[in-house]
């Protein structure tokens, strides 16, 4: 009774021990996909506040501003515009200088331009498509100039690329290890259990028979360990929310569900066929292997 009892407690801390493996594996590689979204998030919010300052001609009618801008907003480039009349124009150059610019002017007339500001769209805002924008914009005799910094743009789409090549990598590599690992803990687990594979055997156990127990078992770890993964993600972010409340304004909440639904999927998928790899090989094992 005693050395069944013992044989539990065994069983029962190699199962503890192969999903606490697992559950960090996976929790290190939610880490790592959670910062590669806010990454991802972050720059395209840098990148859609990248847009052109559109300035009108100075006798330019007001009804052909808005009409500018209602067309600008129906394109799919453009996420926001906003029009800033000349009365608007000299009320925030105010404000910069903290004093009232007209009292300078004496009689002479607002010398500022109405404008209209452009936000693009994140997908939008490369050099060649605000090129092709910006010559098809100046086709309209309405407008005298458009400004925006092109070599702000080159620089911030190059880092954007560089990061982004460099995130895939890493998290290709990453992948390679946490499969690596869980695998190698799984076998651990089913080594542990080879005699037992053997007893079956002697019994007239099919393979099948023998299989399903332990892909039972393998499934459930990789599922219990994806979903203790998930909820320390779920802790983590929560936290970090709590602390950095800007946080909240790159999360996307439909990407953090797809994560966290990854990670149980991965962790089926590998609990399930790493154990049907690792009883292979004892399944067709020599006695004398056993020992090995």
């Amino acid at each position: 009774m005693s050395e069944k009892s013992s044989n539990r407690r065994r069983m029962a801390g190699s199962y503890f021990m192969s999903l606490m493996s697992i559950t960090l594996v996976l929790f290190l590689l939610g880490v790592f996909a959670l910062l590669m979204m806010h990454t991802r998030s972050l720059s395209n919010h840098i990148r859609e506040n990248i847009g052109f300052e559109i300035v009108m001609n100075s006798n330019v009618k007001e009804a052909n501003i808005l009409k500018l801008q209602k067309e600008l907003n129906a394109m799919p480039a453009v996420k926001s515009t906003e029009y800033i009349t000349k009365e608007e124009a000299i009320r925030r150059l105010s404000d910069d200088l903290g004093e009232d610019f007209l009292q300078w002017l004496g009689n002479e007339e607002n010398p500022l331009l109405p404008s209209i500001d452009v936000r693009f769209n994140a997908d939008y805002t490369n050099p060649d498509s605000l090129s092709v924008i910006e010559k098809q914009l100046l086709g309209n005799k309405d407008i005298k100039e458009i400004y925006y910094q092109k070599s702000l743009v080159d620089l911030i789409n190059q880092n954007v690329n560089r990061i982004g090549i460099a995130l895939m990598a890493a998290s290709l590599i990453l992948l390679i290890i946490a499969i690596t690992l869980i695998r190698n803990t799984i076998r651990l687990s089913i080594y542990s259990k080879r005699f037992l594979v053997r007893s079956m055997q002697l019994v007239g156990a099919t393979p099948a028979f023998i299989r399903r127990p332990f892909i039972r078992s393998g499934i459930s770890q990789g599922f219990f360990g994806a979903l203790l993964a998930d909820l320390f993600l779920a802790g983590m972010l929560y936290a970090l929310t709590q602390r950095v409340p800007e946080l909240s304004f790159v999360q996307d909440f439909e990407t953090v569900v797809v994560i966290f639904a990854g990670i149980i999927v991965l962790g089926i998928l590998i609990g399930g066929l790493s154990t049907r790899i690792a009883l292979r090989k004892y399944l067709h094992a020599d006695v004398d292997r056993l020992y090995a």
